[in-house]
């Protein structure tokens, strides 16, 4: 099993950027894939970012790329969504996730789940 808690979350201006950090329990943490998913008021969780166990592939949504790098440091267990020029639209909560999937764009494949951290971004 693994237990994620997300962190890194917070209020910043339209431009801005933020750094959310996912901090993993557990021996096997560079087993899995992980994924950072959002979901906006009202709206449907998505998916935003992924990484493979090894951190040699990583899987961006359309709206993110080349604003948002998903990283991961397998030896402190921890995996980093690095979010810069960001827009008001990027406003959500925005989960961390794990899987043993290879198909780690769909959010169907995790398992284990974050607790959620807030971003807002001001116009």
């Amino acid at each position: 099993q693994v237990q994620l808690v997300t962190s890194g979350g917070g209020l910043v201006q339209a431009g801005g950027s933020l750094r959310l950090s996912c901090a993993a329990s557990g021996r096997t943490f560079s087993s899995y894939a992980m994924g950072w998913f959002r979901q906006a008021p009202g709206k449907e969780r998505r998916f935003v970012a992924a990484i493979s166990w090894s951190g040699g592939s990583t899987y961006y949504a359309d709206s993110v790329k080349g604003r948002f790098t998903i990283s991961r440091d397998n030896a402190k267990n921890q995996v980093y969504l690095s979010m810069n020029s960001l827009k008001p639209e990027d406003t959500a909560v925005y989960y961390c996730a794990a899987t043993t999937s290879v198909s780690i764009w769909s959010m169907d494949v995790y398992k284990y789940w974050g607790q959620g951290t807030q971003v807002t971004v001001s116009s």
